[in-house]
């Protein structure tokens, strides 16, 4: 009714990558799965009791162990918080190995209490130290990966596909490692991949063409690319389908947007035959003049024989730069490519991740949880209305909030010998 669903709405779905790399990621760690919850045992001795607390910061000190961190228990669901988790933890292994000198309910605690499974997880051994240091290793490229598409103040769908090759490229290396633990984890997380983003039938065009529409990439790096992750005849299959899809979506927008280009070019042509007459009045005898209006003409013609779609395709490609901002290069190059960058100017406008709008929704559900659903009303209030404030409109949004200045608290609480309590803001 709008007519604004182009295209019969074969675009119109897009899957959020955040939530993808979360199952992705689920299922790689479910092959380490004991290991993280011993880890996650000892992180919420320590975290639950103020004894405990002490004791540990005792401990710490006297291991002479330097971290600004402190330790910080994970949301299950969230293998971004897993990876925190184990990334902090890590870092006081030495601490965690002689913890029990320093505490003495340590052990009985981890051999008795139940996980939220049923399971009891026990001791930590060595063996789940090395798996908790390759994990976070192996984690940190898809961390930073989530971060990077779930951020709300930047142009994320041009570089979707990239990512997901560099991704598969990235579980292909994993998964012919010489560690067992690693090797497996990668092959998990490979076929759950395929899932997803291995069938491209299931994937939204869109993403293809949002790359091509990357003056740094074009077809040239997406029919590549397109072959690495697929292979070379199934890859070829499909760049010809998303070749075609493009040239349809932008006639499309040649019918639409057509008229008002033409006005534009009307009025300038007319503008410019002004000032062509005016430079014959006062040069009648040019020749020279003459010239340049024909070479014009010709230029001009040989140019009209191709879409704008087609001219942009057949320019070299960018450089390649830190600084290479999509969208002012847009903008510089829309008076050439009026109707494309109309095109373009919708698809990149399209997030590839739902996580910060949820942010919006999800405030409550992420500070009361079964630790802290004893809180007042009014303390809940201060909670979100504190969390409003640290979220400024100038700062992007990201997937995890800094801690730090709440851990300076929680540490002066601890020393001080008051009921230590962190709240995720």
């Amino acid at each position: 009714m709008w007519g604004t669903n182009m295209m019969e709405g074969k675009h119109l779905h897009v899957r959020c990558m955040a939530h993808i790399l979360n199952l992705i990621v689920q299922d790689g760690l479910k092959e380490i799965g004991l290991s993280i919850k011993r880890v996650r045992q000892m992180v919420k001795y320590v975290r639950s009791f103020s004894t405990g607390t002490r004791n540990f910061l005792k401990c710490v000190e006297m291991q002479k162990i330097e971290c600004d961190k402190m330790l910080s228990l994970d949301v299950p669901t969230r293998w971004n918080s897993t990876y925190l988790m184990l990334d902090t933890a890590k870092k006081f292994e030495k601490a965690f190995e002689r913890f029990d000198l320093y505490d003495g309910n340590f052990n009985s605690f981890l051999a008795t209490d139940v996980c939220e499974d049923g399971s009891i997880a026990g001791s930590i051994q060595y063996e789940d130290w090395a798996n908790v240091r390759n994990i976070t290793k192996f984690l940190e490229k898809i961390y930073k990966l989530t971060l990077k598409v779930s951020g709300s103040r930047y142009v994320t769908c041009n570089v979707h596909f990239e990512d997901i090759c560099e991704l598969d490229a990235y579980l292909k290396v994993c998964m012919t490692s010489d560690d067992v633990d690693l090797s497996k984890m990668a092959s998990g997380m490979k076929e759950k991949f395929k899932k997803y983003w291995g069938t491209p039938e299931k994937m939204n065009k869109m993403l293809f063409i949002a790359s091509v529409l990357d003056p740094r990439n074009k077809f040239m790096y997406v029919s590549f690319a397109l072959e690495e992750l697929l292979g070379e005849e199934k890859g070829q299959i499909v760049n010809n389908e998303v070749n075609a899809y493009l040239k349809n979506l932008f006639a499309i927008y040649v019918s639409k947007y057509a008229k008002g280009s033409k006005n534009q070019s009307s009025s300038s042509d007319s503008s410019d035959s002004s000032t062509y007459g005016l430079s014959q009045n006062v040069k009648t005898n040019s020749l020279r003049t003459k010239f340049y209006m024909k070479k014009q003409k010709e230029d001009s013609g040989s140019l009209g024989v191709k879409s704008e779609l087609d001219r942009y395709l057949l320019e070299d490609q960018e450089p390649e730069s830190e600084d290479f901002d999509i969208l002012i290069w847009w903008k510089v190059n829309s008076p050439r490519f009026p109707i494309l960058s109309q095109l373009t100017r919708d698809v990149l406008a399209i997030p590839m991740s739902s996580v910060a709008s949820e942010c919006a929704f999800s405030t409550g559900g992420r500070i009361l949880d079964p630790f802290r659903s004893s809180l007042t009303p009014k303390c809940v209030q201060c909670l979100i209305c504190v969390q409003d404030w640290l979220r400024q409109e100038t700062k992007p949004i990201c997937v995890e909030e800094s801690l730090e200045f709440l851990e300076k608290i929680e540490l002066e609480m601890a020393n001080s010998g008051r009921n230590s309590s962190i709240v995720d803001l």
